[in-house]
């Protein structure tokens, strides 16, 4: 028997792919990570929101749909002032401090023949994220995704910090979130 059940389950069903006393460690990686679908709720725990999220591995970064977006200095550092683009219920404005301002690559259709700028800023904060019971704190882009039908898209830098399979042919797979916080462990 294999040293990893997942390894042995395969090995049954797929036994042509395994030799006897050869142990293959990237299905061992893959069976410690967890396996997420195409969409997924993901709850924005420093925002007090829950939205649904599309998980893209050709995208590098992760974007939250932002509008209204002013960078200012406070105490002598970067912030950035937003309001979510997600519906009319987010009327306040969010601040954060400012991690850095990322070059995203213009698609074609968005380059203007005028414009010889092939890139596009976008300011970037630390954002915490749960995802079924995995809270991690990621990098998130800020634009107007107000277009798209989900308001956050993950891309792979962040994926990475899920330590994150995706399957595409699922949806929800790892169902609402479920993060215990320092708040919720206080009460």
């Amino acid at each position: 028997m294999s040293r990893h059940p997942l390894l042995f389950l395969l090995s049954l069903y797929l036994p042509g792919l395994f030799l006897p006393g050869v142990f293959l460690p990237s299905l061992a990686l893959a069976a410690e990570k967890t396996v997420y679908g195409l969409n997924e709720y993901a709850e924005l725990a420093d925002i007090d929101l829950q939205v649904a999220a599309k998980l893209d591995t050709g995208a590098k970064t992760a974007s939250l749909s932002a509008r209204d977006i002013k960078r200012f200095k406070r105490n002598g550092e970067s912030w950035v002032r937003f309001y979510l683009a997600i519906d009319d219920a987010h009327e306040h404005p969010i601040e954060r401090p400012l991690a850095r301002v990322s070059k995203i690559k213009r698609r074609a259709g968005d380059i203007d023949a005028d414009d010889d700028k092939k890139y596009t800023a976008r300011p970037v904060i630390s954002l915490d994220v749960c995802m079924g019971g995995a809270l991690r704190t990621i990098e998130v882009n800020l634009t107007d995704r107000s277009a798209f039908q989900y308001p956050l898209l993950i891309g792979s830098e962040a994926l990475k910090h899920f330590d994150a399979l995706v399957d595409p042919s699922l949806k929800y797979a790892a169902g609402k979130p479920a993060c215990v916080t320092d708040a919720q462990t206080a009460e």
